[in-house]
């Protein structure tokens, strides 16, 4: 009797996604412990190129016949997508990396809590506000302007999410990520060149900005999208609620940058509330390229 052999199986769609943060936020540690060797806005524009050049190889995506609404869709899902990533970047340079993605995380979790109608909702929200109460505690160890970068990436991270959904009903595929990714690179350019003309000429920074893109963008979309396919987007939900602890830990290992029982607490605050408000919920299932 013939024995015919298993099938071979792939990588669970759990560890697909654990893989994607733990990727993120290695790139975003990497790129901070670059920010020596080139600025925050440079260093932001270096992985959206990235990420526009790979992402419009793969989807070339068609422009013709698209509606004028297409295109305010997917210009404002780039523009979301531009801000998300140079505010943390700049709350990266003035922050710990870990209380930065915690504070950021306020975005999506606002979102989750009022998309809700149910009451223990209020409860998550209430404590993840606390969390971020916390880390006021510490006076003269968190930079305000830092913190204030972090919520306005978070509130693009909320826009970004929302205009996903949008962008994804008029954009086939990838077309709509790509598109979106070469406007935010056009946008940030002009920033980019101002503040680093000189480092985007360098061959070893545009390397180094390189890998931070594949790392930050292009790596983890891979692991998201095709985990996507087969994992609940209720259970995708509560793994991407793991993002601040996974930079912690980034931080921890690449920067050497410790954070307080204080800031623990306050990010594990955020984190329990971010689960309990996405387990029963809708959640927010689209991966932010941060």
């Amino acid at each position: 009797m013939q024995v015919r052999p298993r099938p071979r199986r792939g990588l669970s769609p759990v560890w697909l996604v654990l893989g994607g943060i733990l990727s993120v936020q290695v790139g975003a540690a990497i790129a901070k412990h670059l920010f020596d060797v080139v600025d925050p806005t440079s260093m932001v524009w270096l992985r959206l190129a990235t990420s526009a050049v790979v992402l419009a190889a793969v989807a070339r995506p068609g422009l013709r016949g698209r509606t004028a609404e297409d295109w305010r869709v997917v210009v404002g899902f780039g523009l979301s997508l531009c801000v998300m990533n140079w505010a943390i970047y700049q709350s990266f340079a003035r922050i710990p990396l870990g209380i930065a993605v915690t504070i950021e995380f306020i975005g999506p979790l606002s979102l989750a809590v009022v998309g809700s109608r149910r009451l223990r909702d209020l409860g998550w929200a209430a404590l993840a506000a606390a969390g971020v109460a916390l880390l006021g505690l510490e006076p003269g160890r968190i930079d305000p302007l830092g913190v204030l970068f972090a919520l306005v990436a978070g509130a693009a991270w909320a826009a970004y999410i929302l205009l996903s959904a949008r962008t994804g009903a008029r954009w086939p595929g990838l077309d709509g990520l790509a598109a979106a990714s070469v406007i935010a690179t056009v946008v940030l350019t002009p920033f980019a060149l101002g503040t680093g003309s000189g480092d985007l000429m360098d061959p070893y920074v545009v390397a180094l900005g390189a890998a931070v893109g594949m790392l930050s963008s292009v790596i983890p979309y891979s692991l998201e999208l095709t985990a996507l396919r087969t994992l609940r987007p209720a259970v995708f939900s509560i793994l991407m609620s793991l993002e601040p602890a996974a930079a912690a830990l980034a931080a921890a290992l690449v920067l050497q940058e410790l954070l307080t029982g204080l800031q623990l607490l306050a990010m594990a605050c955020v984190v329990v509330a971010s689960i309990g408000a996405t387990s029963s919920g809708p959640g927010f299932s689209e991966p932010a390229p941060d």
